[in-house]
């Protein structure tokens, strides 16, 4: 069995030491092995493949509390698919809701700099349209 320390963890899923303990401290993983002379954490390739899935979580912006759900659905396996697809695909969804408002706000940035720049060329007619398609997409911002 192979044995990892918090600093090699950390490396390995991306998570920071205190984050590792936090997850520790909030139930999402362990409890985790002490080294018996040091007490320091010794992780095993179970622990550290639960750790890079939520690590991957994470970096999707699922909370812990969805967290929770999605590592006990993952030990229930099967039975848990639609459950964890579900959850999945939720969150899929709200990436997707967060993508179309940033679409929206580069759009304003990008037309915002149009109008500036036919400002600057001294274009009026190129910046009376940009003014135009400004109001529609702050009507969209709102």
């Amino acid at each position: 069995m192979t044995v990892f320390t918090i600093q090699e963890v950390s490396r390995r899923s991306g998570l920071s030491e205190p984050t590792l303990r936090y997850y520790e401290d909030a139930g999402l993983i362990g409890p985790i092995d002490r080294d018996a002379q040091s007490g320091h954490r010794r992780y095993r390739d179970a622990d550290v493949d639960t750790l890079e899935a939520l690590a991957c979580l994470r970096a999707a912006g699922v909370g812990i509390g969805d967290m929770r759900t999605y590592l006990a659905n993952r030990i229930r396996g099967r039975e848990a698919a639609a459950e964890q697809r579900d959850l999945l695909l939720r969150h899929a969804e709200r990436i997707e809701a967060e993508i179309a408002a940033q679409r929206v706000r580069l759009e304003y940035l990008r037309e915002k700099a149009a109008l500036w720049d036919a400002r600057d060329r001294g274009d009026d007619t190129a910046e009376a349209a940009s003014i135009q398609r400004l109001i529609g997409v702050v009507e969209v911002l709102r």
